[in-house]
């Protein structure tokens, strides 16, 4: 198993279940677009509670505030490619938080079956 270092950035974005663009849920376009960039990979986290500048508290032990809970889209890529992204957020995002962190990376790489050369 090959592994790989190196400093990157990672892009979290805070978002409600309820945010939409253009009358669907943000959440999946911001993945579709994040895709769409070439961006290194996504992963959206469902939170079950949480409160954000409203400081309304969304939990899912509540019904009536179940259908508004938190979700996170983490992305980690080069320093430009997330940049170039945000310009994306900007259209995308009308109400969240966007937080942008350096970070050291260590990928794992399957190391290619001799067999198979």
């Amino acid at each position: 198993m090959a592994k790989h270092t190196g400093k990157a950035l990672r892009l979290t974005i805070f978002v409600g279940e309820r945010d939409t663009w253009h009358h669907k849920s943000v959440y999946p376009e911001i993945v579709r677009r994040a895709h769409k960039a070439g961006l290194a990979g996504a992963s959206v986290l469902h939170g079950i509670e949480g409160y954000g500048a409203s400081s309304l508290v969304h939990t899912q032990r509540f019904f009536s505030l179940a259908l508004d809970l938190p979700v996170t889209v983490i992305i980690v890529d080069a320093e430009e490619k997330i940049r170039a992204f945000l310009p994306v957020l900007d259209e995308l995002i009308s109400e969240g938080l966007v937080v942008i962190d350096e970070c050291e990376i260590v990928r794992y790489v399957r190391d290619s079956d001799p067999r198979s050369a």
